[in-house]
């Protein structure tokens, strides 16, 4: 499977070019290499984040509060407690 790519020339100011370089020939990448793996990282940072702002507007608010405020069921276990993960 081979996958389409577009060039696409890129102008930078040489202060970046040469830092890309050296972080680059650090990560052992080519910098285009650096750059595609840079640009994806940006646009899942971007996407998991738009991911949640609509996950928390469908909120429904009121059921949380029913839910969280419920009378019955159980106590929590020892186990539900932060403290018992120190002793494990």
């Amino acid at each position: 499977m081979t996958t389409k790519v577009a060039i696409s020339p890129l102008r930078l100011p040489v202060s970046l070019k040469t830092a890309l370089e050296s972080i680059s020939d650090r990560d052992g990448t080519s910098i285009n290499q650096f750059l595609v793996v840079a640009a994806a990282e940006k646009i899942a940072a971007m996407q998991t984040e738009e991911f949640f702002l609509n996950r928390r507007n469908r909120a429904d608010r009121e059921a949380f509060h029913r839910i969280l405020y419920r009378q019955g069921g159980e106590p929590p276990s020892p186990a539900d407690f932060w403290d018992s993960l120190d002793s494990e």
